[in-house]
């Protein structure tokens, strides 16, 4: 109650309360006590960090594998583990997480590393040499008779570097007692790489499939017992979440997504049991969610392209290339980029999923033309470009 004798809004909606009981159980980043179907590779990472316990500095570890695939979940438990065993045994074993969406430059990796080893190096100011040799300092003390081992895991690296290069791996491969385990969405990610950097690397590669649909029901079952109140999941809402899932690569991100979705419409909507039409539901939503925030991140430049491409659907418009490249000029004005350009942005939106194109002939002696078509709402694509542009 209010102190007035009004009832408080939070309290009605508390009331209402039927379906979670722990919703961050179904966080990405929720560790659950065991992670299913990647006890493999999970004994893998463990079997390369046991030389730690010997007082050795453990051989490089990358490990690849597209989204949702467990990689970070299963790094994470590896790290828990040996920091959980360790801590009975006589050695200094420090293991740090780096998201390199957060720490995207060598500069800031190894400042960030300093500061998490007890040094007080700041973000900016310092030459990278100082920070550099800061950080190799530490390694030249012993604690209690101890080397420091410290394992560095680098979540997402291409993303460092694609945009710093290939610095980071060099120092921390050519600093003593220092391990890294890289993280990475692409195979191919070493193309990125220097020969002299993948040399000194000389890493241990572990690769992460996609889980199957009977796979996402275990892992949803298990995080279904912690996340929700009894009896109110009905039957069926677990396997279609896990099909679902298993139809975008194995993702087990999507499947958590579509669960804890479910559920919030579920409550929304007053339901006291999560049913598949949430499920459905959920999926629609997250879709235009997802929909909404790739258009939103693209360059100006796209989302004008977007809007020529808008403008001629909305027309009935056959759009080839040529016609697609006058109508951007229309909407770009002075500020529009080459024709041979436009090409680079189509390619990049056809990738996403938001055009297609199709190649086709217009009979001897006139040549083959590209017909361009939009693959998403208009309605939803034109109210996010009026937000966006």
């Amino acid at each position: 109650m209010t102190k007035d004798g009004e009832i408080n809004i939070f309290e009605t909606v508390q009331k209402n309360n039927f379906i979670f009981k722990d919703k961050n159980s179904l966080k990405h980043l929720f560790l659950p006590k065991r992670l299913l179907h990647r006890e493999d590779q999970v004994t893998q990472i463990a079997r390369y960090w046991v030389d730690a316990l010997n007082d050795v500095t453990p051989s490089n570890i990358t490990i690849y594998g597209k989204t949702g695939t467990g990689k970070t979940a299963s790094a994470k438990f590896a790290r828990s583990q040996l920091l959980e065993y360790s801590a009975d045994q006589n050695v200094f074993i420090k293991i740090e997480y780096v998201r390199c969406t957060d720490y995207s430059t060598e500069y800031q990796v190894i400042a960030h590393l300093c500061q998490k080893l007890g040094r007080d190096v700041p973000y900016r100011g310092w030459t990278k040499a100082e920070v550099i040799n800061t950080f190799r300092d530490i390694f030249r003390t012993n604690i209690h008779g101890k080397k420091l081992i410290l394992i560095v895991i680098l979540d997402e690296i291409d993303i460092l570097l694609n945009k710093d290069g290939d610095g980071i791996l060099y120092t921390l491969t050519r600093t003593d007692n220092v391990s890294v385990l890289s993280i990475s969405n692409f195979l191919d990610f070493k193309a990125l790489i220097k020969s002299r950097v993948t040399s000194s690397l000389n890493d241990k590669e572990i690769v992460f499939p996609p889980y199957g649909a009977n796979q996402l029901t275990d892992i949803l079952n298990e995080r279904a017992k912690l996340a929700f109140n009894e009896g109110v999941v009905e039957s069926d809402v677990i396997p279609l979440c896990s099909a679902m899932a298993a139809k975008e690569e194995g993702d087990a991100r999507f499947a958590l997504d579509l669960l804890r979705t479910s559920g919030d419409i579920a409550e929304e909507q007053g339901s006291e049991t999560l049913k598949s039409e949430h499920v459905r539901l959920a999926k629609d939503r997250i879709e235009h969610n997802k929909f909404v925030d790739v258009i939103k991140s693209l360059p100006i430049q796209q989302l004008r392209l977007l809007e020529a491409i808008l403008n001629l659907t909305n027309k009935k418009e056959e759009i080839t290339s040529g016609k697609l490249y006058e109508a951007y000029t229309d909407v770009s004005k002075k500020d529009a980029v080459t024709y041979r350009r436009i090409f680079d942005f189509i390619n990049d939106l056809e990738l996403l999923g938001i055009i297609s194109t199709n190649t086709i002939s217009r009979g001897r002696g006139k040549g083959r033309t590209n017909i361009i078509k939009l693959q998403c709402d208009e309605d939803l694509l034109e109210s996010t470009l009026l937000q966006s542009i």
